[in-house]
């Protein structure tokens, strides 16, 4: 059976879930690239990451939150996904609240947090989820772009028994040359799989915990 896993993985990762017998290329068909911003007073608000490269940008633009909780400029934390969550342990930073999309997320803040200010570090092309939802409940928040995602619309010949995404712009860049259809679709979130739905029929399988392990785990039961 072969695999095609739509950006560059850890293939000793993908080997010891799936097993030798499986042949698994990696293919990106994504690019982001850090924007250039002045750093400027993050006092007051709470700082919210939807994905690793929003908190690589941050960090290399010179941003750097108070996590000392007794003082008044303290910086709440919250992401998205085990692997921003990672990104963040490894400058140094721990998390508020872990969610595992931006509608969870969303839903938190409107029942918990309306006091607060976000400021959202992000990509040209998040999702407007968080925008749409939180100004209507008079919550303060602003996006600010601080990366930009490149589609990389590769033209792929080879042919593959299953397909995984990981991203909604990982799907449109793959889709924008190359058919979904005849192949098993795996996701590693619901955001990914709706951008799925929305270009095949084809039944899409969906991980629940949002990492590279639970994607491989759903494709070992599926196969």
């Amino acid at each position: 059976m072969r695999i095609l896993l739509t950006k560059n993985t850890d293939l000793d990762i993908v080997s010891k879930e799936l097993g030798a017998d499986i042949e698994v290329e990696c293919i990106e068909v994504i690019k982001t690239h850090p924007v250039s911003i002045p750093s400027f007073d993050l006092k007051n608000h709470s700082l919210i990451f939807t994905s690793a490269s929003g908190v690589n940008a941050f960090f290399i633009n010179g941003f750097k939150p108070n996590e000392d909780f007794t003082s008044k400029s303290y910086n709440r934390i919250y992401c998205v996904g085990e692997k921003t969550k990672k990104a963040l342990r490894k400058h140094g930073f721990g998390t508020f609240k872990v969610l595992k999309n931006a509608e969870a997320l969303s839903r938190f803040i409107i029942s918990c947090c309306q006091h607060e200010k976000f400021l959202h570090f992000c990509g040209n092309l998040a999702l407007d989820v968080l925008d749409d939802s939180l100004p209507l409940q008079n919550i303060k928040y602003k996006k600010v772009i601080i990366y930009h995602t490149e589609e990389l619309n590769p033209v792929i010949s080879e042919k593959y028994h299953a397909a995984v995404f990981f991203s909604p712009s990982g799907v449109r860049s793959f889709a924008k040359h190359n058919s979904l259809d005849g192949v098993m679709l795996f996701s590693i979130g619901e955001t990914t799989s709706r951008e799925l739905r929305k270009l095949t029929s084809e039944p899409v399988f969906t991980a629940q915990g949002n990492t590279l392990v639970s994607v491989l785990e759903l494709i070992k039961n599926h196969i």
